[in-house]
């Protein structure tokens, strides 16, 4: 996937989108002239009348595109393997920052329940009043829910420690010229 581009597009139904940053529902029209400006873990965010929202790749057919969807080798056993779970986790994106959650730093922790088929994640926000926290929590819990053998999640949300530039990988502070 492309993480950042400037590629026009015409909507080919009605397509649902979230405005960004505060999370807003809006439908875009069929018909409409879109800017699709970032690509990244089968989500889009887009420009549309001169705001961004995003699109989430369930609906790529109704920007004319394919589908991206996540998928796992068969199971071997009956265990949730963590090392699926962070790869899960690593394809969901900030509609704003071309940067995926993982190295954002916006995991605190990931504990698996293998009695249960629970995974527990505790995540935070790059701000407390980010209007796109209640999507990003969805994201996550679709994406850990497509993990081999994972019967539910459960998202924390917390604020303590705050998010800090500092927490992002040195490879997404150098992607994003963040780093000091």
């Amino acid at each position: 996937m492309v993480a950042t581009e400037r590629r026009v597009v015409v909507t080919q139904e009605d397509c649902p989108a979230r405005r960004v940053p505060d999370g807003t529902p809006i439908t875009i029209p069929k018909d409409t002239f879109v800017t699709i400006t970032q690509s990244l873990g089968g989500n889009y965010t887009l420009t549309y009348h001169g705001q961004m929202v995003r699109v989430d790749g369930s609906d790529a057919a109704a920007l004319g595109l394919p589908a991206e969807t996540l998928s796992f080798p068969p199971p071997v056993d009956d265990r949730i393997h963590e090392e699926q779970v962070w790869q899960a986790l690593g394809t969901v994106y900030d509609p704003e920052i071309p940067v995926d959650l993982v190295n954002l730093g916006l995991i605190y922790g990931v504990e698996i329940d293998q009695a249960a088929k629970r995974v527990d994640i505790r995540m935070t926000l790059t701000a407390p009043a980010c209007g796109m926290g209640p999507v990003l929590v969805g994201d996550v819990e679709y994406r850990v829910r497509k993990v081999p053998n994972v019967g539910s999640v459960k998202v924390e949300l917390v604020f303590d420690p705050p998010w800090r530039r500092d927490m992002m990988s040195e490879e997404a502070q150098l992607e994003t010229g963040m780093f000091f």
